[in-house]
């Protein structure tokens, strides 16, 4: 599988014109195939008082204003939105983008977060749970003229999502998370796109081939879950980023997510391009001839 290259604008402490001018200059330069924000109502971190946008409003606007980019939210957090409202709302964008969604899906774990909104946060093992139930529920009704749905955490009665995306059979699943045991089962049964955030070199090598054996044990070609990995782009010095996305490649990521963060050079997205995503590309093609 080929090399895809993408930015992730996180929207913390970054305002809308800010965002839109990254992702309109990604959009103009054809060697940036995707753009992630996430999905979170407050900054991380230790300064929770600055500007954050929220994440699916966001993508429906940069939606409007782009025409070229995949696009999604790396991740959303499924215990946020009930996932049949999501569904539609996924539909909604997959249409303003012309097709070009890719849904990113997490369990959710951020407790501050949870704890300020009053948003139940579920034990680990159960949020698995709802994420798998709400994948099939989503997937359903992005297909199916009406839904009737008896999960133990989910119920539809008669629900529709109409219109259906643009995408068919339905937009990309990517999947974000690590857990060996409960997770990577979700993400062998239901992911088209996997993700792990924050694993070294090494625990991303071992958790892809844990992935590869849940693939194996329910009779899917392993081949077909394509590995994502994200890193911040050092502005100072790329060349270290393009070191460390080189060591991701070579076990097989390919689907590779550079997060820009403020303080922001002007020619970030040119920086990227010209320090990062060109020179593996022509190295990673003189090793694939």
């Amino acid at each position: 599988m080929s090399l895809r290259f993408g930015i992730k604008t996180a929207q913390q402490h970054l305002s809308y014109p800010e965002i839109l001018a990254l992702w309109q200059q990604a959009d103009a330069a054809p060697a940036i195939e995707h753009a992630w924000i996430f999905d979170h109502f407050m900054p991380l971190g230790a300064h929770p008082e600055g500007p954050c946008l929220e994440g699916w409003t966001l993508l429906a606007a940069l939606a409007a204003q782009t025409r070229r980019l995949r696009l999604g939210l790396l991740v959303t957090g499924n215990t946020y939105r009930h996932p049949a409202v999501l569904a539609n709302m996924a539909a909604t964008v997959d249409i303003i983008s012309g097709g070009r969604l890719d849904v990113g899906l997490g369990a959710g774990w951020y407790e501050r977060e949870h704890h300020a909104y009053g948003i139940p946060l579920y034990p680990p093992g159960e949020r698995i749970r709802r994420l798998q139930e709400a994948c099939v529920m989503i997937r359903r009704l992005w297909k199916e003229p009406v839904v009737d749905f008896e999960g133990k955490y989910y119920q539809l009665h008669q629900a529709r999502c109409e219109p259906k995306p643009l995408q068919q059979p339905a937009p990309p699943l990517l999947l974000g998370g690590r857990g060996e045991k409960l997770m990577l089962r979700v993400v062998a049964e239901q992911a088209d796109i996997w993700n792990s955030p924050g694993d070294s070199v090494e625990l991303y090598r071992h958790r892809s081939q844990v992935l590869d054996e849940h693939c194996i044990a329910i009779g899917r070609d392993p081949r077909t879950v394509e590995r994502s990995v994200q890193l911040v782009l050092n502005q100072e010095n790329p060349a270290e980023t393009r070191d460390e996305l080189r060591e991701y490649i070579a076990i097989g990521a390919t689907h590779l997510v550079l997060e820009l963060r403020p303080p922001l050079q002007r020619d970030c997205i040119q920086l990227l391009v010209r320090e990062v995503i060109a020179p593996l590309q022509a190295e990673f093609a003189n090793e694939s001839m």
